[in-house]
């Protein structure tokens, strides 16, 4: 059996993804160190199948390829992605270490400014940025498609 190109969280909650995250990228005291260390995550994605590398899965708005499937389980969305660039590939991880293996509430609720807020977004270019941003929106209208994923109110 080949191992699932999905890739599951370490963290219990999207939260604890981001605060983890948080902590890593701190560490490293420039932005050249905290790249290299985005491009091993990328390294350490599960492998992405070749035949979804097309149009089909293709996430619009990037400037590098990316590509992105997802697939419900037990009551929540797990991703699998893959990027033509390493650095692309390691923000790919970033957003996968966030929102997969969680369930579509959870994935809408957590909106993605925690990229800004993590510094992410003014160090990489304005295209990468777009790009992200592009990757973040195309798991969060995945979740807003599953049935049941309204936002609960209260």
């Amino acid at each position: 059996m080949t191992a699932s190109p999905f890739y599951t969280p370490e963290e219990a909650t999207a939260a604890e993804a981001i605060a983890a995250i948080d902590d890593e990228l701190s560490v490293f005291d420039d932005w050249m160190d905290r790249y290299g260390y985005i491009i091993e995550l990328g390294r350490k994605l599960p492998p992405f199948p070749d035949d979804w590398a097309n149009d089909a899965h293709r996430v619009p708005g990037c400037q590098s390829r990316v590509w992105m499937e997802a697939e419900g389980r037990d009551g929540a969305l797990f991703f699998a992605g893959a990027s033509d660039a390493a650095i692309v590939s390691g923000l790919v991880a970033l957003l996968l270490r966030v929102y997969s293996g969680r369930t579509a509430a959870e994935i809408l609720v957590t909106d993605p400014v925690f990229l800004k807020d993590l510094g992410l977004l003014e160090a990489l270019s304005t295209n990468r940025g777009n790009g992200i941003a592009s990757m973040a929106r195309a798991i969060r209208e995945r979740a807003a498609a599953e049935p049941g994923s309204a936002i609960p109110r209260g």
